[in-house]
């Protein structure tokens, strides 16, 4: 392993480790809920990324996994609600947060799925950390667009290309109308841009575009992460704002650049102007980090 391979790694091993222990509605404490959406869907609160859920007469999904104890919390949840089996565990992307309740589903879930990327880079951060043993893979991977139907609810899981990394998935409910945008989409946090796990703010603009124009103003979206305040649920409006976030992100650095800038002055830079809402719960998110990586980018061409 070169250097550059070591501190890729090294970071996922970092960023596993931290995001693993942020909860979902906040980060003074664990808070443990379910919350229906509609039409069978909804999301559970525990620790870590949002899990979201489909339960009807003919079957259970489930999307992400949060970690061991929350995972399961939320399978004895479902078992409250339902008595069918669970028959899909989606990933949306391979941070420890979303796929660190993996092996806790495992026993009682049909088939786990996921991006063919996610899976790679799952299997690369478990290999850095030495921690193999407790990791469950998908036994399903996809390419371009993965597609299921329990009862009446079609279940698309689509991957838009490279943004918080280069495996996250988007994933459907069409008939119930509701999205769940794993970690693309953090509300009001300075969001994490995995550049060692290939992401691209320039790409992730462009995901969130795509995204908002597939689907309508009724759309329900499940987000990764979100303040107390401001919530993992929401609607188009919240995509623009991220998309806009990183616009003006990239706006800024690209002009401090000309100036003649150097990286950590632009780094330094503390605050986004017409985004002071996003607020940074630890140095992981920050908006540094975002300016960083914007730098990068822009040095890259």
């Amino acid at each position: 392993m070169d250097r550059r391979q070591f501190l890729a790694t090294s970071g996922m091993t970092v960023m596993a480790a931290a995001f693993r222990d942020l909860p979902l509605a906040g980060w003074q404490g664990l808070v443990t809920s379910f919350e229906d959406l509609r039409r069978g869907v909804g999301i559970f609160n525990g620790q870590g990324g949002t899990i979201g859920w489909l339960v009807n007469g003919d079957g259970i999904l489930i999307i992400d996994s949060q970690n061991a104890a929350a995972a399961a919390a939320c399978i004895e949840g479902i078992g409250e609600r339902s008595s069918n089996a669970i028959d899909i565990l989606v990933n949306t992307h391979h941070h420890g947060d979303h796929v660190g309740g993996n092996q806790t589903f495992r026993p009682v879930v049909g088939s786990i799925v996921a991006h063919e990327n996610s899976a790679m880079w799952q299997r690369r951060a478990a290999e850095q950390a030495g921690n193999e043993d407790s990791q469950a893979y998908p036994d399903e991977t996809f390419t371009d667009e993965w597609r299921t139907t329990i009862g009446d609810e079609t279940v698309v899981a689509r991957y838009h290309g490279a943004g918080h990394t280069s495996g996250d998935c988007v994933v459907t409910f069409e008939q119930a109308n509701v999205v769940h945008m794993g970690d693309l989409m953090f509300n009001r946090l300075h969001p994490f841009v995995d550049r060692a796990s290939g992401a691209r703010i320039s790409g992730w603009i462009e995901v969130l575009e795509q995204v908002s124009a597939a689907h309508s103003a009724e759309t329900i979206y499940i987000f990764g992460h979100g303040t107390p305040g401001a919530g993992v649920t929401g609607g188009q409006g919240d995509l623009a704002h991220l998309r806009d976030y990183f616009t003006a992100a990239l706006e800024l650095t690209r002009r401090e650049m000309a100036a003649g800038r150097s990286r950590e002055e632009i780094t330094g830079t503390e605050s986004l102007p017409g985004f002071e809402d996003h607020v940074s719960p630890f140095a992981l998110l920050s908006l540094s980090g975002v300016l960083g990586v914007a730098y990068d980018e822009l040095s890259e061409g």
